[in-house]
């Protein structure tokens, strides 16, 4: 037997729930696609089932399993039970080597939770990102926590994220700065050049998310009155994709509606809101991921939290945490639409967030770990080039 070989490709099961996930893994299922070495396993949660299904096409991404989980308005509580029981089941039938999990969702932490159960090691993309209060952002600050004491894996996109993990006992060894996928997916599908641009006028074009559990109720609608009052200078035209969740329509719809400079559309899919974010001039978001495409692409962001696990877009001064003020994030916007100096210094800070090449330190890295497996099987006389995961990294024996 030929030690570094893999002659068994790793069976990686992904998981992914949400459309953030869905890009953010696209480019890892697409490179374990496209090798000898991997067999890819894409697991859908459902929760974002409409969004999910098209963009994965456009993704050129095959999900496997799809699972059913998603009922309105359930709790959290039932949401979680659904996806660890559903998850088990996927495991248990699929058998892979390696669960990959995303970010900080609920998909995430039960994928997690799911291969932990089974004796299956966690790869994490996305991992170390922190804002240090327990409850803010809910409940995705509790769920990244918890994945990391169940990873083998951490790929951290930056050295802050990475510097977090060891803090918290992570050994060296198992932690990665791979730079985020989502670089590599946006630069990917601009250059597919597939997208529409959903801005109509030659205004300063404004893109706006909103989206978060802890921001809805009477904070957006506050937001949206904001929103308003900036359309009203003139000169602006606002863009907002609006989110799927009922919560979110009832507090920003009443005030958004019927204003000519605004212009509320259904959730865009993934390409043409590319092409939207390509073509803005200013972002105004609650989101994560779009902290971290943005300064890729030159366009100042304010963030509309009150905090940031990625705040080295905030340090790098492409990005700006504002709060939820609504008064704030006026000011903060009309000083950029403004002030072109300003404007200026921010468009032009650079990325802190990848260089486009983070699934191929991925790939490559569990190649190599699983290839070192391969050599341990050898040495010891036994058959298999992969070893199973309680003999290999991210073993969770007891014994």
């Amino acid at each position: 037997m030929s030690p570094n070989v893999i002659t068994t490709p790793v069976r990686a099961m992904l998981v992914l729930g949400t459309r953030p996930e869905a890009i953010k893994l696209a480019p890892v299922a697409r490179a374990m696609a496209a090798s000898p070495l991997f067999e890819p396993i894409v697991v859908t949660t459902g929760q974002h089932r409409e969004m999910l299904h098209q963009m994965l096409e456009l993704l050129q991404v095959e999900a496997r399993v799809e699972l059913d989980v998603m009922r309105d308005r359930q709790e959290l509580s039932t949401l979680t039970a659904r996806l660890i029981d559903g998850l088990g089941e996927v495991v248990r039938a699929e058998r892979p080597d390696v669960v990959v999990v995303q970010g900080d969702t609920t998909s995430a932490l039960t994928g997690a939770l799911a291969a932990f159960y089974e004796h299956v090691p966690v790869a994490h993309v996305e991992a170390g990102l922190r804002t240090g209060v327990l409850d803010n952002p809910f409940p995705e600050e509790l769920n990244r926590r918890l994945i990391g004491r169940m990873t083998r894996w951490h790929f951290a996109p930056t050295p802050r994220a990475a510097g977090h993990l060891t803090a918290e006992g992570v050994p060296d060894a198992e932690v990665f700065v791979t730079g985020n996928t989502v670089i590599d997916n946006l630069l990917w599908v601009l250059e597919q050049n597939t997208g529409v641009n959903h801005f109509r006028s030659d205004l300063r074009r404004v893109l706006v998310t909103l989206h978060r559990r802890e921001n809805q109720g009477d904070t957006m609608r506050a937001m949206g009155k904001a929103l308003r009052r900036l359309a009203d200078r003139g000169d602006v035209e606002i863009v907002l994709p609006l989110h799927k969740s009922p919560a979110v329509r009832e507090a920003l719809l009443p005030e958004l509606s019927g204003h000519e400079h605004i212009h509320v559309v259904e959730p865009l899919g993934y390409v043409d809101f590319s092409a939207t974010l390509a073509g803005c001039d200013l972002v105004l978001t609650d989101s994560g991921g779009i902290q971290e495409e943005a300064p890729s692409l030159g366009k100042p962001a304010l963030v509309l939290r009150t905090t940031t696990e990625r705040p080295e877009a905030v340090d790098a001064g492409a990005a700006r945490l504002v709060g939820t003020d609504p008064q704030v994030i006026l000011d903060a916007a009309m000083q950029l639409l403004d002030d072109r100096e300003e404007y200026e210094r921010m468009a032009t800070a650079g990325n802190p967030f990848g260089d486009g090449l983070a699934t191929e330190r991925i790939v490559a890295q569990l190649a190599e770990d699983f290839g070192a497996d391969a050599d341990a099987a050898a040495a010891s006389g036994r058959d298999a080039l992969i070893v199973s995961p309680s003999d290999g990294p991210g073993s969770y024996s007891t014994a």
